[in-house]
């Protein structure tokens, strides 16, 4: 079974990847954004907490985030592996995603990284909030504060990963089929 943690600033490009990667795998993906937006939907408690928390660019705390994400992998019951688009963002939410999957007898294999720097990050995302409905990728402000939070809190995740030898930089410039064989020239020495 392969864990993939597909891993990048926002708007790097990690759910259109993702959708690639689950095509050619047949990965189980389990995004966190996704997580949160179902339960922001479906209004339930656990969603309200992350929507005010999203509202302001900030990230939602870890106890609630892997609330989330076990029920999700504890209905998901993937045979070939998952990939985790989204997770972990911070050093505490890795230490529980790798002790959550030691109790399902697996761990992650690798962390895939989109590298992008900051200014065609704020592009993409100003262009995201036009045409897929993100209003939390609409305001400047916010959109910085995103970046931030990424830089200062969840960057040090990919020190976690390095030091395990799981981390692989990719860069995340280029046409979306470009993007994708850097991605998959790792998993291909890998048996999936």
């Amino acid at each position: 079974m392969l864990n993939i943690v597909l891993f990048g600033p926002p708007g790097a490009g990690k759910g259109t990847q993702s959708e690639l990667l689950i095509a050619k795998y047949n990965f189980k993906h389990l995004s966190t954004g996704d997580i949160f937006r179902a339960n922001i939907k479906n209004e339930t408690e656990l969603g309200k907490l992350a929507k005010s928390y999203m509202d302001h660019g900030k990230l939602v705390p870890d106890e609630v985030t892997i609330q989330m994400l076990e029920a999700e992998v504890n209905k998901a019951n993937s045979t070939v592996g998952y990939i985790f688009d989204g997770f972990p963002r911070t050093k505490a939410q890795a230490h529980a995603l790798d002790a959550f999957l030691a109790t399902k007898n697996t761990s992650i294999t690798l962390m895939l990284a989109l590298e992008v720097q900051e200014p065609e990050l704020r592009t993409r995302l100003a262009e995201r909030a036009k045409t897929s409905g993100r209003p939390d990728d609409a305001e400047p402000s916010v959109i910085q504060k995103r970046i931030d939070v990424y830089n200062n809190e969840t960057m040090p995740v990919k020190a976690y990963y390095q030091t395990q030898n799981k981390y692989i930089g990719v860069d995340g410039i280029g046409t979306v089929d470009a993007v994708f064989n850097r991605l998959i020239e790792p998993l291909s020495k890998l048996e999936v």
